[in-house]
């Protein structure tokens, strides 16, 4: 196939129908890792309210930046991890398991991120990231 005959679709990741699906992925990832609905609107920065609004698909909404930076880490650590991993076990169960290279310390990735700190999620993401050249996490 030529690149001619390749299409290529703008997607405006300012949209509603972006902000859900993005929002519906990383909930669905979440929820698979065992984070509790505290933990998902803490490493989403959306209030327990919204989250129940989004998550019925009742209201329409537009995340801002750092939102769907924060969806984009989620998505990207799942995507990492699948496919370092090939067992479902591990793709999902990495995050809750306890982890003693550095930085991690003896914590679990998912402990280290469930507070919402942004910083913390880059660095997990950054760590987990690792495992796809070779390194460790």
């Amino acid at each position: 196939m030529s690149n001619a005959n390749v299409q290529h679709q703008h997607i405006d990741i300012h949209s509603a129908h972006a902000s859900k699906v993005g929002f519906d992925a990383a909930v669905t990832i979440l929820q698979h890792w065992g984070c509790k609905t505290e933990a998902i609107t803490n490493i989403l920065r959306v209030n327990r309210s919204s989250y129940f609004a989004y998550k019925s698909g009742k209201k329409a909404f537009i995340l801002d930046k750092d939102q769907l930076t924060r969806i984009s880490y989620i998505l990207n650590i799942h995507a990492a991890l699948r496919q370092f991993f090939t067992n479902p076990e591990n793709i999902y169960g990495y995050m809750s398991m306890i982890n003693h290279n550095p930085y991690f310390e003896g914590r679990k990735p998912l402990e280290i991120i469930e507070a919402g700190d942004f910083g913390a999620l880059h660095e997990v993401y950054n760590r987990v990231d690792q495992l796809r050249s070779g390194g460790w996490a």
